[in-house]
């Protein structure tokens, strides 16, 4: 960059302004120029200022600059010049390509020639992660270290990894280094078919999906064990078994296998092919019977509901003969007759419910 020096002084009595380096060198004394320097420029001088500039400055202009005034005694203004050291572009170490899933890696960011030292973030596609720091000084300059433990898997393929270096010297410039991983996985399989009710004539499409990378190309159909009996009706095109028209002998297990240098993943699919004239006669006995069942169930809880209704209505004490005179009898005789005898009072202790 470049450094502007200005001093200004009020009232002066036509005497030269002096500017010196932190070796206290004159720099230019008035309008002429001292130091055989040709980064340092004259921009203005008069009386009252003196204006220089330093071009592409170094660490080594950093210090105390002083502006002298030759009066009696001299005056003098200083003024200290920080220079900050631009950080290099930061590069990442330690990525092996490709990796294998479940393998231990350790991704290092190193820049140098910060000043201050510089801040250096981790980015995995967009989203931050946190990675440990580490500082070293080298003279006036920091060589600032960040690592990144990973233990990386399938879903890490593709996926950037970015080092981005924050200092106050890059407000207008972004340094940064990105490693995108490569992560080798065995396969696995899924079958996806297209009909949930497969039945006789219709057209069913299984389709293989199987992730591994490498790609597991191609993969590879089987019936019950054995080669598809029928391809003139099974058709095999990439990783999809069509059935042009089905019927009862396509009954059977389906097996998709995928294999790449790390391992073989398979699917299996049970097929069963339905008669659509049966399929349709259950459809509806079932349909009955659901119907039926739920007649039955509501009215039963209709009944349950009135019998409540009449029993909490119809609360009482009821006694048997033997108990109804039993209070003063001294055999179970006695109480029978007692009970009998007492019947005739029986209207009297009568309960009306209303």
């Amino acid at each position: 960059g470049t450094a502007n020096l200005t001093c200004r002084v009020e009232y002066n009595d036509n005497t030269s302004l002096q500017w010196s380096n932190p070796a206290q060198q004159t720099l230019f004394f008035g309008d002429k120029k001292a130091l055989r320097d040709n980064r340092i420029e004259l921009v203005r001088a008069s009386w009252s200022e003196l204006t220089i500039s330093i071009s592409d400055v170094s660490l080594s202009d950093e210090g105390m600059y002083t502006c002298s005034l030759f009066t009696m005694p001299v005056r003098t203004a200083k003024a200290y010049l920080t220079v900050l050291g631009v950080p290099e572009k930061p590069e990442i170490d330690g990525l092996t390509k490709p990796a294998l899933e479940g393998d231990q890696i350790t991704l290092t960011c190193i820049t140098q020639g910060s000043k201050p030292a510089a801040d250096l973030r981790w980015f995995r596609n967009e989203k931050e992660v946190k990675g440990a720091k580490e500082v070293n000084a080298s003279g006036k300059t920091f060589t600032v270290r960040s690592s990144l433990n990973l233990r990386v898997d399938r879903n890490d393929d593709g996926v950037a990894y970015t080092c981005r270096v924050d200092h106050v010297a890059l407000t207008q410039t972004t340094q940064q280094a990105t490693e995108v991983l490569e992560v080798h996985y065995p396969p696995r399989v899924e079958i996806i078919h297209s009909l949930a009710i497969p039945q006789e004539g219709q057209y069913l499409k299984l389709e293989c999906v199987s992730k591994g990378n490498p790609s597991p190309d191609p993969v590879m159909w089987t019936k019950d064990g054995g080669e598809l009996p029928d391809l003139d009706r099974m058709i095999v095109e990439g990783r999809e078994l069509t059935f042009t028209s089905l019927n009862k002998t396509d009954n059977g297990t389906y097996r998709c296998e995928a294999t790449n240098h790390l391992g073989t993943s398979q699917a299996e699919y049970v097929l069963y092919v339905y008669d659509p004239n049966a399929l349709g006669q259950h459809g509806t006995d079932h349909a009955l019977i659901g119907g039926v069942v739920a007649v039955v169930v509501f009215v039963t809880l209709c009944l349950i509901i009135v019998l409540g209704r009449y029993l909490a209505r119809h609360k009482g004490t009821y006694l048997t003969n033997e108990a109804k005179g039993a209070d003063d009898a001294p055999d179970a005789d006695t109480a029978i007759i007692n009970a009998e005898g007492n019947h005739a009072h029986a209207e009297e202790k009568k309960e009306y419910f209303i």
